[in-house]
């Protein structure tokens, strides 16, 4: 073993027992054989231990440590430190910018276990509760997990999006008379972007392709055929194929959809269309509906196409409302009065839920029995002078291990509607999971099921559940399902949108937001919504406030009696 690897084990055993607290006169004198022996001027691999006691810095002790090190590839004071210690919190020490000081805050305190919960407690404003941590600090955390986000070569839609438009700007202004638009993935509005593929339509091919090949659009820029590979800044992979102006649309067609739903399309096809004037005529051609972008994935929609019985989409315009929302009285930013008025004034909606984090939620100020009561009453007086709007009484509450809510009925009974989610306890098998999930949906009080999987895009994996029996849970006790549209969730996952639908369940776009600019989150619940066939007639916040009403009400007067 060379010193540099002996030096990293050295440190993370000085992190690894400050973390957990041990003598710090200890923990210094580690951290200090860390450095001396990265910066050693020869191996120390080989060396006796009565050699490695003699090296400045090092001593009896530590040359014991480093001789069983050398000899075993561990310590075991390491290995007994590990064995208490999440993987995910010691991955999180890897971290620039926090030390195990503040990872033991951020372990203990917020109960966050994995890098993937600290990023999304970084963007709903959560570190900036905990002592020692301010703005600065949790934006910087931020930053540093993106950009190791970014390293692995995957995006999240929404991290991409800005960047990619630009980057669409920046080439109809070199080809102003080109027929350009994003293709792919990205057109298909998926959550996880791999490579940004842009199809260009020149009267000239081979000017196009040599204008590109040269320029300093993208870095890293390759050529095969015709196409044109780099990266944009931001490590985002591009793919553009340049085609003639009247091969456009059947290479935008192409480039658009999955392999499966290109060939089922073509197959259908029998005349000739090398050169369609536009998609739709192709899938004209193929004596289909007009197929959206967004629901090109294989060939689920291609029968519904074929008899004219695609569903209308749901857009933003459809949307009345927002549910599942925080303020200050949990984890948000905002008062309950500033959400309500941006919802009002700003995104001209007519209602808005309040769905502050329930009891058993301490790392979010979750509230207490008491606390609910006298949010309500504050929701009361601002409903009085709210002239056309209406802020409705919600809960986020936590399901529980057992599958139970965290309020007792008298309690339950008070809200307008109940979001129940999972937020701890999360390592589960599949059969736990389901039942866990099962038991919360058949209690009479729950509304919504809240991001159902509880997972984290790029960071956590959701916890396995059978989808069939949730849903089916879901329809036989009339619970709606939650579509979260925060960037990093976007559960309840496109891919079973039609099984719900299929069975009658209704869907709820919810923002999940912790401060005002939090509602602009929905765009993205939006697209995935749309992605898995969503309409107006089974979202729920596309009812009008009059409608909600009763839809609560009917729930409500059955639990109240």
């Amino acid at each position: 073993m060379e010193n540099k690897p002996v030096a990293r084990k050295l440190r993370l055993l000085s992190q690894l027992m400050e973390l957990h607290d041990i003598n710090p006169f200890k923990i210094k004198s580690i951290a200090n054989a860390a450095f001396k022996v990265d910066k050693l001027p020869f191996p120390i691999a080989g060396k006796k231990t009565e050699e490695l006691e003699k090296i400045d810095g090092i001593g009896k002790s530590l040359a014991a440590k480093i001789t069983e090190l050398l000899e075993t590839g561990t310590m075991a004071e390491m290995d007994e430190l590990l064995a208490k210690t999440p993987q995910g919190i010691v991955e999180m020490m890897g971290i620039k910018g926090i030390g195990p000081k503040k990872v033991a805050i951020i372990w203990r305190e917020l109960g966050i276990e994995n890098i993937g919960e600290l990023f999304y407690a970084c963007n709903e404003n959560r570190l900036v509760e905990a002592k020692g941590f301010g703005l600065k600090t949790q934006e910087e955390i931020r930053k540093v997990i993106e950009f190791n986000m970014a390293a692995n070569g995957k995006f999240l839609y929404a991290k991409v999006e800005a960047e990619a438009k630009d980057f669409v700007e920046q080439l109809k202004s070199i080809f102003p008379d080109g027929l350009i638009e994003i293709a792919g993935e990205f057109r298909r509005c998926c959550e996880i972007i791999d490579t940004l593929t842009i199809v260009l339509g020149s009267r000239d091919q081979e000017i196009a392709f040599n204008t590109l090949l040269h320029s300093d659009i993208m870095s890293g820029i390759k050529s095969e055929k015709h196409r044109i590979t780099g990266s944009l800044e931001n490590g985002l992979e591009v793919d553009i194929i340049c085609v003639e102006k009247r091969y456009y649309y059947k290479e935008l067609f192409v480039q658009t959809g999955t392999d499966e739903h290109v060939s089922a399309v073509l197959s259908r096809v029998t005349d000739i269309i090398d050169q369609p004037e536009s998609e739709e005529l192709i899938y004209k051609k193929a004596g289909l509906e007009f197929i959206h972008p967004e629901l090109r994935e294989g060939t689920a929609f291609i029968e519904r196409a074929e008899k004219n019985t695609l569903p209308q989409l749901i857009s933003h315009h459809d949307l009345k409302g927002t549910l599942h929302n925080h303020s200050t009285w949990s984890d948000g930013i905002n008062t309950v009065e500033e959400m309500a008025l941006y919802c009002r004034d700003e995104l001209k909606l007519e209602y808005l839920g309040m769905c502050d984090h329930s009891k058993s939620a301490f790392y979010a100020k979750g509230l207490s029995i008491e606390r609910v009561l006298q949010q309500q009453e504050e929701i009361d007086h601002l409903n009085k002078k709210l002239n056309g709007f209406q802020i409705f009484k919600g809960i986020e509450s936590d399901i529980l291990y057992d599958g139970s809510l965290d309020y007792p009925d008298e309690i339950l009974k008070k809200f307008d509607f109940i979001v129940a989610s999972v937020h701890s306890l999360l390592k589960m098998d599949e059969e736990k999971a389901t039942s866990r999930l099962i038991k919360a949906i058949e209690n009479p009080y729950t509304t919504i099921l809240g991001h159902p999987t509880g997972r984290l895009l790029l960071s956590r994996k959701g916890y396995p559940i059978d989808y069939k029996k949730v849903i089916d849970a879901c329809a036989a006790n009339n619970v709606v399902i939650e579509i979260n549209a925060n960037p990093l969730r976007l559960d309840l996952d496109w891919r079973w949108h039609q099984y719900a639908l299929d069975k009658g369940v209704w869907l709820s776009i919810n923002p999940d937001a912790h401060r005002r600019e939090g509602f602009l989150d929905t765009y993205y619940g939006l697209l995935v919504a749309r992605k898995g066939g969503l309409y107006k007639e089974r979202c729920l916040n596309a009812l009008s406030l009059h409608e909600i009403e009763k839809f609560f009400s009917k729930k409500t007067s059955v639990n109240r009696g």
